[in-house]
Formats: structure tokens, C-alpha cells, sequence
């Protein structure tokens, strides 16, 4: 059928607006603040080959891996959705992420006729497992991160199944708050398909999906055209998890980049293989990385759906650190292999196209769980947050302070909320100074957040990174600052913990997270000294950091840059390096 231009587009706007819509359900549905409040969730649309068509501005990680789960979900599943059913399920393996991240897809019927899928994916902040949240950093198998549930119909003719129900629940530390996100996730996947059903209505279902179709057409034509414009060649890069959780690091990524005619090629053969620790990546979190970069560095306005990818080639060698084999355990692939991949991936195009990458953002979700019994209720609790550090300097831009980086695009998790919720009183929360790597555009800071346990114990799990390898700066720009985590006890004793481990924490405990600083971007003394005044007045930057990193001289009286003083320390220091005059 030949369909015209602008009914594409009203079709294409509609299918978008559907996901954020559904997403928009979720989120004011949800029990958990980490839904709720960090929104922790991704909504899309497929049509009925389960192809993806359109897809909310969610979570990257999410996203890339769920055209990966629907094919993978329904073509596991036995039996055949009916009208008013639903299909869930978690396995990493299947889904593409981890356990917490659970996926719920509904068909779209007209009139008997299949005319889309919708999908969506929410992280649990409980799902069982040997502790608290389901984030253990030292889990050495995917039977310890939490209940695997295959692809079930978990709702029937409309109707939740209750035996399922129960059996899920049973397994979980918070059944009520589980619960409500489950129905959230159900109410969002109603909301879209009443919708699409509204687009047949007004379009026709042939109409429709010949709508679809040129939708994906346009998004492959544009993509091959920015491929194409790419230097051809092969490009490598490489870099390093500090450790795995279970035993000492480095554990490397690597990646091969051929780009050739209007096609691109993703090799990460001599990779590391994979490791007895929680950071294998599964294959769906290695192919969200490589989407997230693809579309990261050419065109934001090229609508993002099955399209994009065709012009795309993954290799990931079986039992790799990217693609591992069950049971390897996968919860810190998702949140932290994710983000090193990203990492990898820029480095590489960098050397394609200098001018659209980034320095290294902070590299990590600094994934925080703590739970135990809650001694106003009585009853067990637990809480789950990722926290906010330095994003990259940029081509003719600084990094954002104090924000979540690539793969994660989640919200801050407001104060107040958790100490509504969990035996939590916040003591700090603020920029780490000198932590944004130096550049003529300095990287973004991390931040400090500290907290204490009110209640009598708690279980508290830590999976992070880039707490001893600096996220990297490019083009002469430095590395950002390390993150760390630490405990002081009651009696003054600091405990200084991994980045990935599995403690536990009695009354009066602080937690303090301070989390690493994005690298720097260019030649620090090309820097413009009335920026490093600014960041100084700020804060972000220290009197003497300015002196040492930039050669800025600043007067801390008058809060002025001597720029006499200033132009001859950067003169003597390139002298002495043995640059310019």
C-alpha cells in the first residue's frame, strides 16, 4: 500500500506519544519511589513481525535490550497470547537484562486481527535473591540474584492469575510494594493498547502498519546516510571493570569498530571471558550499548526504532564477559558492564568522529540496595537507588555535575521520599569539589550522599565502579576523580568498603557515597581562566587546584584572576614540558 508522508508522520508521532504515555501510567501507578519517584522503567510498541516500532525516551539499557526480549519472550513461550493476556517473565537470559528488570508484553488485537505488541520493562527494587534489593556484588550465580520466572501468561483474559501471582509474591521481600508495580505495569500496557486501538479506528489496520513500515524504512534510510558519511576503516579500543565482585580485577572489554559503505560492524571478539562474578553482561545489555552510542554520535532527530539497526552487525563470542552462558551471574552486567561498554565504545569513536564523543561520564550506577526488618511495622523492607556523578567534557561544553550518565537516564530520588518510607535519616547530600577531570572543558564533579541506619541492622549491598580506575578524558583533558564508599560507625571508626560487597550495618551505621567525577576534554591551560574563577566562586573547583590544574592564578580575597601571573606560570609549565615557546 502506498501511503502518504504525512499520514506517516501523524502515525509516528501518535506511536511515540503512545510509549511516553504508557510510561507516564507507570509511573504515577507504582508503589516504589524507585519507579515512582526514579522512574525506572521503559515503555515501547511493536508490531505483530515483533519488530520494534516506536519507544518512550526511557532508559537506555531497557530499551536496546527489549526488541531483544519480545522476539525472544514470545518466541519461548508455548502457548498463544489471547485478547486481555499478558506475558511475563525475567530471565536475564531471555530478557536480555537482570532479574530485577521484569518484562511485561500484551498483543493488541482488532476485531480478531493481531495489530501490535506492547512492552514494557520496570526495575523491582526486590525480587528475592540472598539480599536485600537483588544487587548482591558478590553473588557467584544467577539462582543467588533472585526468583527466575520464565515467560508465564501472568494475566488471562484480562485477569490476574492468581496462583502465579502467589508464587511470585512468596519469593519476594516486598510483596505488597511488588505487587503494586506489577499492576502499574499492567495499567500501562492497557493504556497503550487502547490506544493503538484508537489509531485503527481512525486509520484502518492495512493503513496502519503500512504506516509502520515506512517508519522503519525512513529510520534505515537516515542511519545508513550518517554510516555512510563515517571514514571507512576498522577503529579499536579497550577498557577495564576493576574487579568482578568475587576475586581481584582488571577484566577486559574489547571492541573492534569496521565501518564499511553505509553498514557498520561491532566485533568484541577478545573480550575477557566470563567471570565467576555478578558482571556479565547478557547479550541484550552488550546490544544496548551498542544502539545507545550508534544513535548517541549521529543524528537525535532520526527516529529511533527496528530501522535504525538494520544497517548494524554485533559480534560477541559466546561465554565472553558480553554474551555469557547460564548461570553466570548478570546483575552488575546491567547496571555497571553496561556503562564500561559505553565507555569502550566512545573511545573507539573517538577516532571516527572526534568531534560528536565525550570524555569518559563516571562510568557507574553506584547501585546502592539496603533492607532488613523495619521496626515501625515490623515487617521487611528494601530500598534501592543508583546515585548521580560527573558526565564527560564535551566538544565546546563542560560536563553536568551531579547527573546520571549514558546508560542510566533515571531521576534523583528525592530526600524525603526514602525517609518516608525506610528507617533512613539523609546527613549530606552535596558536589565533591576537584573532582571533575581537568580540560579546556573540566568534566562534570560527583557527588557526596550520606545517610544513617535507623534501625536496629540492615543488610546493605554496594555494586559500583570506577573507584580505582579514573574515568578517562581525551584530547589532553585528565581523568576524573575515583568514587569510594565508606561506613563510619558510631564510635568514629571509618570503614572503607569495595565497590562491589555484600555488608551488613547496624543502628547509628553513616554511609557515605561519594562518586566519581567525569573526565576532562582538551588541554587544561587552554582553559578560560574567567571559567575556572566561576568554578572556584562555585565551588566545584579548589584556589589550589585551579593554580595546579590549570595554571589559573586567583587572588581568594578579591576573587579575581591575576592573568599577568597567570599567562607566565602557563608558559614556564609548557616550557617545561616542552610545548609551544
Amino acid at each position: 500500500m502506498v501511503i502518504d508522508p504525512v499520514t506517516v508522520e501523524v502515525v509516528r508521532g501518535g506511536l511515540v506519544y503512545t510509549a511516553e504515555e504508557m510510561g507516564i501510567a507507570l509511573r504515577k501507578s507504582a508503589y516504589s519511589p524507585n519507579i515512582k519517584e526514579r522512574m525506572d522503567h521503559s515503555c515501547a510498541i511493536f508490531d505483530p513481525e515483533r519488530r520494534m516500532v516506536a519507544q518512550a525516551e526511557h532508559i537506555p539499557v531497557h530499551l536496546g535490550s527489549m526488541s531483544l526480549a519480545v522476539k525472544r519472550g514470545l518466541e519461548h513461550y508455548r502457548g498463544r497470547l489471547e485478547e486481555g493476556d499478558m506475558l511475563l517473565f525475567n530471565d536475564p537470559y531471555l530478557s536480555g537484562t537482570h532479574l530485577p528488570d521484569i518484562t511485561l508484553i500484551a498483543p493488541a488485537y482488532y476485531e480478531g486481527e493481531l495489530v501490535a505488541y506492547l512492552a514494557n520493562k520496570a526495575h523491582h527494587s526486590d525480587v528475592g535473591g540472598k539480599a536485600p534489593g537483588s544487587l548482591a556484588g558478590d553473588a557467584t550465580e544467577l539462582f543467588q540474584e533472585g526468583v527466575i520466572i520464565p515467560p508465564v501468561k501472568f494475566v488471562k483474559a484480562g485477569e490476574i492469575d492468581e496462583e502465579l501471582s502467589e508464587l511470585i509474591l512468596s519469593n519476594v521481600r516486598t510483596p505488597e510494594v511488588r505487587m503494586g508495580d506489577l499492576r502499574a505495569q499492567i495499567a500501562a500496557n492497557s493504556l497503550g493498547i487502547r490506544r493503538v486501538l484508537e489509531m485503527v479506528e481512525e486509520h484502518g489496520v492495512e493503513r496502519l502498519h503500512a504506516a509502520m513500515e515506512a517508519i522503519m524504512d525512513y529510520s534505515e534510510r537516515r542511519m545508513r546516510r550518517e554510516i555512510e558519511a563515517m571514514p571507512d576503516g576498522t577503529y579499536e579500543a579497550e577498557d577495564f571493570l576493576e574487579d568482578t565482585g568475587v576475586g581481584e580485577g582488571p577484566v577486559k572489554i574489547r571492541v573492534r569498530i569496521t565501518v564499511e559503505g553505509d553498514e557498520i560492524t561491532f566485533d568484541y571478539t577478545g573480550t575477557d571471558p566470563q567471570v565467576e562474578g555478578p558482571v556479565n553482561a547478557p547479550l541484550g545489555v552488550t546490544l544496548s550499548g551498542v544502539y545507545f552510542t550508534l544513535t548517541s554520535v549521529t543524528d537525535p532527530t532520526i527516529p529511533i526504532n527496528d530501522g535504525c539497526y538494520r544497517p548494524v552487525r554485533v559480534i560477541v563470542p559466546e561465554g565472553c564477559l558480553m554474551n555469557p552462558v547460564k548461570p553466570a551471574p548478570v546483575a552488575g552486567g546491567n547496571v555497571e558492564t553496561s556503562q564500561r561498554n559505553v565507555d569502550v565504545l566512545l573511545k573507539a569513536f573517538a577516532q571516527i568522529l572526534p568531534g560528536k564523543v565525550c570524555a569518559a561520564g563516571q562510568g557507574t550506577m553506584n547501585n546502592v540496595c539496603v533492607g532488613g526488618i523495619d521496626p515501625r511495622t515490623g515487617r521487611p523492607w528494601a530500598f534501592y537507588e543508583t546515585i548521580a556523578g560527573g558526565y564527560g567534557g564535551r566538544p565546546g561544553l563542560d560536563g553536568v555535575d551531579g547527573v546520571h550518565v549514558h546508560m542510566t537516564n533515571t531521576m534523583n530520588t528525592p530526600i524525603e521520599a526514602i525517609e518516608a518510607a525506610y528507617p533512613i535519616r539523609f546527613l549530606g547530600y552535596r558536589l565533591r569539589c576537584d573532582t571533575g577531570g581537568p580540560g579546556k572543558w573540566r568534566g562534570g564533579c560527583g557527588v557526596e550522599r550520606s545517610w544513617m541506619l535507623l534501625a536496629p541492622s540492615a543488610t546493605l549491598s554496594i555494586l559500583a565502579e570506577r573507584n580505582r580506575i579514573r574515568p578517562w578524558g581525551l584530547f589532553g583533558g585528565r581523568p576524573g576523580a575515583p568514587g569510594e564508599y565508606l561506613i563510619r560507625k558510631p564510635d568514629g571508626r571509618v570503614l572503607r568498603l569495595r565497590s562491589k560487597c555484600t555488608v551488613k550495618m547496624t543502628q547509628g551505621d553513616i554511609l557515605i557515597v561519594r562518586t566519581p567525577g567525569g573526565g576532562g576534554y582538551g588541554d587544561p591551560y587552554e582553559r578560560d581562566p574567567s571559567f575556572v574563577l566561576r568554578d572556584v566562586v562555585d565551588g566545584l573547583v579548589s584556589a589550589s587546584a585551579a593554580r595546579r590544574d590549570y595554571g589559573v592564578m586567583i587572588d581568594e580575597e578579591r576573587m579575581t584572576v591575576d592573568l599577568e601571573a597567570t599567562e607566565e606560570l602557563r608558559r614556564r609549565r609548557r616550557r617545561a614540558a616542552g610545548v609551544g615557546g
